[in-house]
């Protein structure tokens, strides 16, 4: 459940990054500072990226892998440091479940560490550099030298993954297992310059009331064909719809823009314009969206400094909270004037009628349920005023006094209440130095009256896990069942993939056998990210677009003088439902038999004077030529255009990219149900009839395609007639009774 690394970079001795971490990290734009600063301090940074990015051009190694085989690549890896056994003997035996993995899979072998020592170094011995070699195309010899190298960092290695393979490949979650194996086996599990779970560095505040857990599962959030997924699988809502699973009344979406953004967004459009399978649909978004324009209604939500809003990401090895404010609001308070809400204060100064997101829940929630009576108000009641309506600045008040350790006591020391702290400062210095928290002592409170399982020596106290006993000591350990880093899965086993229960390899859909480059086959990479843009969220900010609009697709030398092509040659890329037509880039920064277009562009709008923002987006014509079949085709890119903003007048840039991932099908994956992004296209010249831009997509083929991915999956029920596993955090967990299958 802990679905994103915490790496200390800034004192890591061995960075190793699969992504593009440097330029494109997201949030985690404060990386890029620290890994810098212990490169220049020694540290080697590895970089597996099948592309040339900023990050790999300061790496002291660039590993391109084929896309998919990375798991592979760090087997061997994992292989190497077994076999020359440059692993933390200590900390494995310490900390990872081996006697579990002994008891359900080697019972043949003595119950002991050294038998586990052997079992592992068999298991893994197939891992050799040459098959990894064989499997990624990367040099034997060179992953041999990485794993040295890594071993002579110790505990202090610091990885990342992001959103690189493990969202690209089938079994891509496998990856993300490999690569936490070198931590482990380093020891490098939250030490000064190593790997620690997210939720170490975050803080998470509470609410003053929160209601109970929801006693209704949801099949079309929760689905029973993917038990393992730990978020929603929201991607697939279009096609569960279709199948006639259920329809909604009321659909909200939040900062959330589905036809452009999620795989298949034709098919979003198709259910958001049918009222027989969405009869509302509410759209809460800060800019313009393709989503916004199919909404019922669009309410305009405050940007970053339009809301009040907390904020607390794994940066490094500490915890903190930052609090956001809405600019114009406090600016104008300071003037003396009040407001009720926030909107009033962005009316007055000519925004108009701008919501924050809390308040407008506080208030949708006292219009639904105006007198409580049914039981929704009063979670949003003030705590200090019986029976009146939350106000904001109460929210966080409460927040501050009750929910953010050692904020009360700061505050107070300089004559302040925590709300004014936060105002004043904006960010709260929680916990610094956050490292080995697994070590720690199980609280005295838990011990009383807890047990210790005589064969797991896990710390129950009334039916729940509180710890793990290691060496005669009680220790917090891992928010999982054994309370210890899982080697083996036996979630896994139980839940019908007992044959993926320990970090293996899974060959992904886009395997090069499955590729024939001689019939034009390849393998396109749609994932990453510019430095520059956020998603679909910046498509109104000029100087963004300025610096980057177009996504050309990335070609290889050998590839384009095969395809006869050069930089500026039209190319069209067909998936397996639909296609469209790009400018080709020749470069050798990807490898032979893989392209690349990213994220962020293709931006389009149906109408000359409305629809997204003109700095951004193209004029589309869109058809239907036949029942589920698209043709999208630009009219114009981007003009200079006349507002109240002299800069529209100056643009000077016309292209605004092509829209590639509305071409994509649905791809779930079996076990984790993470869509698998990469996909296997024919790339051939341009026809005398395509035209920059043009975009083709038949749905009744991604639903075919859907389906074949569908029968990939292992259904729940899973032991005891159970939905999920119990102890698998979730978002939004329902009630325990929700959780099983009746009949």
């Amino acid at each position: 459940g802990m679905d994103r690394p915490s790496p200390d970079h800034a004192n890591a001795r061995f960075i190793l990054l699969l992504s593009s971490h440097l330029e494109t990290g997201h949030y985690f734009n404060p990386h890029a500072q620290r890994i810098i600063e212990a490169k220049e301090r020694g540290a080697r940074v590895c970089v597996i990226d099948s592309r040339l990015s900023n990050t790999a051009s300061m790496a002291d190694w660039w590993l391109a892998p084929w896309p998919g085989s990375e798991s592979a690549l760090l087997l061997a890896m994992a292989s190497v440091l077994i076999r020359e056994r440059l692993y933390d003997r200590e900390f494995v035996r310490r900390w990872v479940n081996w006697e579990e993995y002994l008891r359900e899979e080697r019972s043949d072998l003595p119950q002991t560490f050294e038998a586990f020592e052997r079992a592992l170094a068999e298991l893994y011995a197939r891992y050799t550099p040459e098959f990894a070699a064989e499997e990624s195309g990367v040099d034997a010899a060179t992953i041999v030298e990485v794993a040295q190298a890594l071993g002579r960092a110790g505990p202090a290695l610091a990885t990342h993954i992001w959103r690189n393979t493990a969202a690209g490949n089938l079994g891509g979650w496998q990856v993300a297992r490999a690569l936490e194996l070198l931590v482990v086996l380093m020891g490098a599990v939250g030490t000064p310059g190593g790997t620690a779970p997210s939720a170490w560095s975050k803080a998470i505040p509470a609410p003053p009331l929160m209601p109970p857990p929801t006693k209704i599962w949801s099949e079309l959030l929760m689905p029973r064909e993917y038990p393992l997924a730990f978020f929603e699988m929201s991607y697939l809502l279009p096609h569960f719809l279709k199948e006639g699973r259920g329809k909604l009344a009321m659909y909200f979406t939040r900062v959330y823009n589905p036809v452009w953004t999620n795989p298949d967004g034709m098919s979003w459009l198709e259910v958001l314009t049918d009222e027989t399978k969405v009869e509302r649909h509410a759209c809460l978004t800060p800019i313009w969206s393709e989503t916004a324009w199919f909404a019922d209604y669009v309410l305009p939500m405050g940007h970053a400094s339009e809301r009040h809003d907390l904020m607390s990401q794994e940066t490094h090895a500490a915890r903190w909270i930052g609090f956001r404010q809405p600019v114009l609001r406090v600016a104008l308070e300071k003037q003396g004037r009040t407001f009720d809400l926030t909107w009033q204060a962005h009316e007055a100064a000519g925004l108009g009628q701008v919501w924050e997101e809390d308040e407008f829940w506080i208030e949708l929630s006292w219009r639904i349920d105006p007198d409580g009576a049914l039981g929704i108000r009063k979670y949003f009641e003030s705590p200090y005023r019986a029976g009146a309506k939350l106000r904001i600045e109460e929210l966080y008040r409460w927040i501050f006094e009750h929910s953010v350790p050692g904020l009360p006591e700061a505050a107070a020391r300089e004559g302040l209440t925590p709300l004014a702290y936060m105002r004043k400062y904006g960010a709260f210095l929680i916990e610094d130095h956050v490292y080995r928290t697994h070590e720690q002592a199980v609280p005295r409170e838990d011990l009383d009256g807890a047990s210790v399982d005589p064969v797991t020596k896990v710390v129950a106290q009334g039916g729940r896990t509180v710890g793990v006993e290691v060496d005669g000591r009680a220790c917090l350990g891992f928010p999982t069942p054994s309370r210890k880093l899982e080697f083996f899965s036996k979630t896994l086993k139980d839940w019908k993939w007992p044959e993926e229960a320990v970090p293996s390899y899974i060959r992904s859909h886009v395997h090069w056998s499955n590729i024939d480059r001689r019939r034009g086959e390849m393998v396109l990479l749609p994932t990453f990210r510019l430095p520059t843009l956020i998603h679909t969220r910046s498509g109104n900010a000029k100087w963004l677009y300025e610096i980057s609009h177009t996504n050309p697709l990335w070609l290889h030398t050998e590839d384009a003088t095969r395809l006869g092509v050069t930089t500026g040659d039209l190319l069209k890329v067909m998936t397996a439902i639909g296609y469209f037509v790009d400018k080709v880039w020749v470069t050798e920064s990807i490898r032979p038999g893989v392209v690349a277009c990213s994220h962020h562009l293709g931006r389009w709008r149906l109408q000359d004077q409305a629809g997204g923002a003109r700095w951004s987006t193209a004029l589309v014509d869109l058809t239907q030529p036949a029942p589920g079949r698209w043709l999208m085709r630009q009219v114009r890119g981007v003009r200079p255009f006349t507002s109240d903003d002299p800069d529209s007048e100056r643009i000077w840039w016309e292209d605004a990219g092509v829209h590639q991932n509305l071409t994509f099908p649905v791809q779930p994956d079996p076990v984790s149900g993470q869509h698998c992004w990469h996909q296997k296209v024919t790339v051939t010249q341009a026809g005398p009839d395509d035209r920059y831009g043009d975009i083709f997509v038949d749905t009744n083929r991604s639903f075919e395609v859907y389906r074949q991915w569908l029968a990939l999956a292992r259904s729940a029920p899973g032991p005891g007639g159970l939905r999920r596993p119990l102890w698998l955090p979730r978002a939004f967990r329902p009630d325990a009774s929700a959780y099983r299958i009746d009949g």
